[in-house]
């Protein structure tokens, strides 16, 4: 299966040719990435082109012109993966919060799935020990609440650890997602829910980042909580496939 990891950056300079080493070192052959930065002030997008001098066609580089969010690097990375015939799409952030091991196992679960999603929330899941209690019951509180709302039975609804199928993707309507911060994942599981697609959730250890900082901030979590009560307002229109 042809597989292309999207990875959104906006200052990851410490983190991308890390992540591209181990990506890289993963037996799967033809796998490549593509790197969407957001006019990093810290070089990031410079640092990409030079893994993309060194790895060809394997790394992709887009450029945007400044922090234009997670949402719509994700959405612009998918429609230039599915333009260039990527059968396969994975999201990741550039961090290594998602471990990068679980990626071949995400690639064997997509077999029987149409996308496949590695998640904190199911038996064998877990989150870095080494946050305080305030922040996994803030994780798993923002979780809970949006599948409540939303009534949808995937677990992790907030995670960003995910493998479509291309024909999955493509049967989505993208241009409709609106959502920037880490509601756009509950968006995009929502729409895909409500078309009828089948996920399959597989444990993942979730890690805190290892370099630089965080960006979560106020205006991300107040979008959150607004955008899960409008969206079955806005796919009211959607029905199985």
């Amino acid at each position: 299966m042809n597989v292309t990891i999207v990875i959104p950056t906006y200052n990851e300079a410490e983190n991308l040719p890390k992540l591209v080493s181990a990506l890289f070192a993963l037996p799967i052959p033809g796998l490549r990435l593509l790197v969407v930065d957001d006019n990093s002030p810290d070089g990031t997008g410079d640092l990409a082109e030079e893994l993309s001098s060194q790895h060809g066609d394997r790394v992709g580089v887009m450029h945007r012109a400044g922090k234009l969010g997670l949402g719509t690097a994700y959405i612009q990375g998918f429609q230039r993966c599915l333009e260039e015939g990527a059968e396969a799409i994975m999201q990741m952030d550039a961090d290594f919060s998602h471990p990068v091991e679980k990626i071949p196992v995400l690639i064997d679960t997509l077999q029987h799935c149409d996308f496949a999603i590695g998640s904190r929330y199911v038996p064998g899941g877990k989150l870095d020990e080494r946050w305080p209690a305030w922040r996994k019951g803030l994780s798993a509180w923002g979780n809970f609440y949006a599948r409540t709302i939303l009534g949808m039975s995937i677990r992790d609804v907030t995670g960003g650890f995910k493998l479509w199928r291309a024909a999955t993707l493509r049967a989505m309507p993208l241009e409709r997602i609106k959502s920037n911060g880490y509601v756009f994942q509950v968006e995009m599981n929502y729409v895909a829910s409500r078309l009828g697609f089948k996920s399959i959730e597989t444990p993942i250890y979730f890690a805190d980042r290892r370099w630089g900082h965080s960006k979560m901030n106020f205006r991300i979590q107040v979008e959150a909580a607004v955008r899960v009560w409008q969206l079955p307002g806005m796919y009211r229109d959607l029905k199985n496939l």
